[in-house]
């Protein structure tokens, strides 16, 4: 079994900067491709970024491009994801995921259907 636990979020004036963190334990040895997800009210799930276990491929939304940043710790099951340029519409719950058993295709497009552990969930609201 692997636990997420992430942190992080809260509330942000538009253009601001937020930072979230998340770690992904209890399966001993191995590292994971990790992921961010949001999820809007009434809304699906929806891809913001992933990073390979290595951590030298990320891929990121469209929408995000250029404004959020994904990392990882070296040797660690620990991600982040650096939001600068926030917009009201990136208001969300955010989910950091491990992909444990998903394939990596699901990582190169962040299919939220390849990871197989999710973090609690955290809100990130961006006021205009």
């Amino acid at each position: 079994q692997v636990q997420v636990v992430q942190s992080g979020g809260g509330l942000v004036q538009a253009g601001g900067s937020l930072r979230l963190s998340c770690t992904a334990s209890g399966r001993a040895g191995g590292q994971y491709a990790m992921g961010w997800f949001l999820q809007a009210p009434g809304k699906s799930r929806e891809f913001v970024a992933t990073i390979n276990w290595r951590g030298d491929n990320s891929y990121y939304a469209d929408s995000v491009k250029g404004r959020f940043t994904i990392s990882r710790d070296s040797g660690k099951n620990t991600v982040y994801l650096q939001m600068n340029g926030l917009k009201p519409e990136d208001t969300a719950v955010y989910y950091c995921a491990a992909s444990v058993y998903g394939p990596a295709q699901a990582v190169i497009d962040g299919d939220p259907r390849g990871f197989d552990y999710w973090g609690q969930g955290t809100q990130v609201t961006v006021s205009s």
